[in-house]
């Protein structure tokens, strides 16, 4: 008798038993505008009428290798909201709204328990961002990836109204800056927290569900109070360094009072342990903010006030300047030429 695709590694039952498992889930994030389901080749979906002239914001990403720690700490389901919020949170940027998800699941070994926990994670996730999941693909690659080991992808289509897109050159010397809470480093350092994990004696239990926690999702807050910001920045990779950058014009300058905030445990922890420099916790990590807003200073306290209303932490954190202006001692300065602490 001749080889199947099963004995090379390949079980196409075992992918049509999945798709028999999440197919109702899938389903229920799908709101009014979707016109397709899960089984096809490719989704459909409409525009809402209420868009005059609608943008379509696209991004994508991946959770790195957090995976790991999901897989040694069995939390599968959290990894899916992971994906989902490191694609949303930058959609949500530039004003977009979130509208359909899309998921790539690659694995040696289709394991289909774990990838149904996976991916009703991601459907919970879009659910808490306000857009359906319109579609994805499980692929099997013996030989690639080792036994059950899985790498995931995610894919956030949002739509803005042309003339309510937030960009950089709106941001103005004297606006505030509002952080809002992250529940640990959500999805970016992880190389380096394996590696101090790997080395050191156990850490504090609220440290260990901080960096085991998913990511937030900020967008529906956000899009609530929408119509008093001026811009935004997800603090992913790259911390404060990178990240604030990229949402103001370079003759400003960002000034961050770092007690303005609670830092939670988890980093303290990897500054002990790693023995990291403050400037490079900072350049890497969220520190605790997972998201800056910049608005009006007449906005900020109706906008904080939304936030906290709808459960996240919100507080004013700084302030947009020239920059020559001076810097108080205690400040976390950023601007295009780098960042440093005073």
């Amino acid at each position: 008798m001749g080889l199947t695709y099963k004995d090379a590694g390949v079980d196409v039952e075992a992918g049509n038993t999945l798709v028999d498992r999440i197919k109702s889930v899938v389903n229920e994030t799908h709101h009014e505008y979707m016109l397709s389901s899960i089984g096809g080749f490719a989704g459909l979906a409409s525009i809402p009428s209420k868009y005059e002239h609608p943008i379509l914001v696209f991004g994508t990403d991946g959770v790195g290798t957090k995976l790991e720690l999901a897989t040694k700490y069995d939390r599968h389901e959290h990894i899916g909201q992971d994906l989902v919020a490191m694609c949303v949170n930058d959609v949500l940027v530039p004003g977009g709204e979130p509208f359909v998800f899309l998921d790539y699941l690659a694995t040696g070994k289709l394991d289909v328990p774990v990838a149904e926990r996976v991916i009703k994670g991601i459907a919970k996730a879009c659910d808490i961002a306000g857009c359906a999941l319109g579609g994805g693909e499980t692929a099997e690659m013996p030989g690639f990836y080792s036994g059950s080991q899985y790498d995931l992808a995610g894919f956030a289509i949002g739509l803005v109204e042309r003339s309510e897109i937030l960009r950089p050159e709106h941001i103005a010397e004297g606006d505030v800056l509002i952080g809002l809470g992250s529940n640990g480093p959500h999805s970016t350092g992880y190389s380096l927290i394996r590696k101090l994990l790997e080395r050191s004696q156990r850490l504090p239990d609220d440290a260990m569900q901080q960096i085991l926690a998913p990511t937030a999702i900020y967008a529906k807050p956000v899009q609530a109070c929408i119509s008093k910001i001026k811009g935004m920045a997800h603090i992913t990779g790259g911390g404060f360094k990178d990240n604030l950058p990229r949402s103001f014009p370079k003759h400003l300058v960002a000034h961050l009072e770092i007690n303005a905030w609670e830092t939670p445990a988890c980093f303290t922890w990897i500054q002990d342990q790693g023995s990291i420099e403050q400037i490079e916790m900072y350049s890497t990590f969220n520190c605790g903010i997972g998201m800056v807003l910049f608005c009006a200073p007449t906005n900020a306290e109706s906008v904080i006030s939304d936030l906290t209303t709808q459960g996240l932490a919100a507080t004013q954190i700084g302030s947009m300047n020239n920059l020559d202006a001076g810097i108080p001692r205690g400040t976390l300065t950023v601007s295009h030429e780098g960042i440093k602490l005073t």
